[in-house]
């Protein structure tokens, strides 16, 4: 499951239970991701606090979209943890896996719209060359129709992506074909 110990659900209480409840309420079952954290409830809250922002918060910012930025910055730091759960993700919005396995290969290659090329392009290189960035990336998501509050909603998901795969990676964090299903996912 991780390089660390973790509690289980049956064996949490005070605020990690109350954090545990919550998710089973809201996502219907529990990821490795979350039970990694166990060890420090309100680091924990807080991370699930910005996912819940971050992926299903009010925004603009489709929720297909928020997943195929996750499954660029998965595949661009080679996390296989969240690149399986986000693709599972992006394909119950489109309900096609043949055009999710072409963005989990390559995303320039999957025709893309324009709008969606250039947000998968700022997220990989926000991922691999944050340093280089300028205000030339910027202008790329606001020529290509988003406004300022979408790239900067564009900007935390993607740098909330890069926090989490460092988690999965630094920690071991494991999957298999039963951990992956029985996820609800919420539309727009």
């Amino acid at each position: 499951m991780a390089w660390i110990d973790v509690i289980d659900e049956a064996e949490a209480d005070g605020e990690l239970k109350s954090v545990f409840e919550s998710i089973l309420k809201t996502r219907g079952k529990m990821s490795n991701i979350v039970r990694v954290q166990s060890l420090n409830a309100r680091a924990l809250k807080a991370h699930m606090d910005l996912y819940a922002h971050t992926l299903y918060g009010k925004m603009s910012l489709r929720r297909a979209d928020r997943e195929l930025i996750g499954v660029v910055v998965s595949v661009a730091n080679q996390c296989s943890y969240c690149i399986h759960h986000h693709a599972q993700a992006l394909n119950a919005f489109w309900k096609d896996s043949d055009r999710v396995a072409v963005i989990l290969d390559d995303y320039r290659n999957a025709e893309l719209s324009d709008a969606r090329m250039a947000l998968c392009t700022f997220a990989v290189h926000l991922t691999s060359s944050a340093s280089k960035s300028k205000e030339a990336d910027v202008l790329l998501l606001r020529d290509a129709g988003y406004s300022d509050e979408d790239i900067l909603n564009i900007t935390l998901i993607t740098g909330y992506f890069n926090f989490v795969n460092r988690i999965a990676l630094a920690l071991g964090v494991e999957y298999n074909d039963s951990e992956l299903s029985g996820y609800r996912f919420e539309d727009e």
